[in-house]
């Protein structure tokens, strides 16, 4: 491990056991060994960053004190800076600095005003306990047969996410022999292509690449020839292009559908990778006692491991299922020290 990695990783070792027994189910399931340095913090390494404060790894996510203690407000995009004046007008400040409005309001306040004007934001702590890493529905049939089911080796992935969580769910089933093709808007490509061009073609090296105009109804038709699908979208959004989840899985037995939010499917709030680990509680101390960042955006890769390991144990099981994946509830399994086991999936509705 180069000093690099090893010096991030020393910030977060104390919350990796519970990811540490996901990695190693993954490769007892695949053959596939993980390399969990590598998977938190190439990124950050390849981008020459430094270790977080209070300001993200990244520049684009602030922990910023409120009136009862503290919350994340990610401007990862241009809109949310433009709409930083309204967020203010929201808490009813009469200060126009963000820092000094935000301390006039609690943290549920701050994120709810925020995610009103769609600005990925959280209150620390509050996702803890709240939600299992993965809930498992069954709307489809298991692959008949015995064993149950397959491994992802057989398998056609088809990728619909970005960034970096669903991505690294499809470079782990790509490791494991999953034929994987990541598709992509004409009108929106995926927002890591502006990153890192090394870690990008890290995060997808060896799989096939589809840029299809969404608008023609292409995307259902690719969808069509999947086994697994990876997404990170809101439900309404795929069924307006024809593409629903439930009816994927029921068309074909041992199909499995993986979809990645920041707090569940049934929640439209939206996050990153950051603001995520905040709401989880997944945060460190710093030298004066407040909250810091951990690690680069450290939920996403977290919630990657654990939706890859999801998708493992599903298409060994026969598959039929829809996983929840939640980006909160990932991150609250390093901090929470009752999940164990197997990715603490719960079979319940999403």
């Amino acid at each position: 491990m180069s000093a690099v990695r090893d010096q991030w990783a020393e910030s977060v070792e104390p919350f990796l056991a519970p990811l540490a027994d996901v990695a190693r189910d993954f490769t007892r399931l695949t053959g596939v060994p993980v390399d969990l340095p590598t998977l938190l913090f190439l990124r950050a390494e390849l981008a020459g960053r430094s270790l977080p404060g209070q300001t993200s790894a990244g520049g684009s996510c602030r922990l910023l004190r409120t009136a009862d203690g503290w919350a994340a407000v990610n401007l990862a995009r241009p809109d949310d800076t433009a709409a930083v004046p309204a967020l203010v007008a929201l808490l009813g400040s009469p200060e126009t600095e963000l820092s000094d409005a935000v301390r006039r309001a609690t943290g549920a306040e701050v994120a709810r005003n925020a995610q009103l004007l769609g600005i990925a934001a959280a209150a620390l702590g509050p996702a803890r306990r709240s939600r299992p890493p993965v809930r498992v529905r069954r709307p489809g049939a298991r692959r008949p047969g015995q064993p149950y089911g397959r491994g992802p080796g057989a398998s056609r992935v088809v990728d619909l996410s970005a960034l970096w969580a669903g991505p690294l769910c499809a470079r782990l089933l790509g490791l494991a022999g999953a034929d994987v093709v990541k598709v992509e808007s004409t009108t929106r490509p995926d927002g890591a292509r502006f990153g890192s061009p090394g870690f990008y073609r890290w995060l997808h090296d060896g799989h096939e690449s589809l840029t299809l105009d969404f608008s023609s109804g292409a995307l259902a038709e690719v969808v069509a020839g999947a086994d697994v699908v990876i997404e990170a979208s809101r439900p309404r959004a795929l069924r307006r292009l024809g593409v629903h989840a439930e009816r994927f899985l029921a068309a074909r037995p041992g199909r499995v559908w993986v979809g990645i939010t920041g707090y569940g499917r049934d929640d439209d709030r939206i996050a990153f990778g950051d603001d995520a680990a905040v709401a989880a509680g997944l945060t460190g101390l710093g030298a004066d006692g407040d909250p810091v960042f951990l690690g680069d955006a450290l939920a996403d890769p977290v919630t990657g491991v654990f939706a890859a390991h999801a998708a493992a144990r599903s298409l060994a099981r026969g598959g039929g299922e829809l996983l929840c994946v939640s980006m909160a509830g990932c991150a609250a399994a390093l901090v929470d020290s009752g999940v164990r086991g197997t990715a603490g999936e719960r079979p319940r509705p999403c």
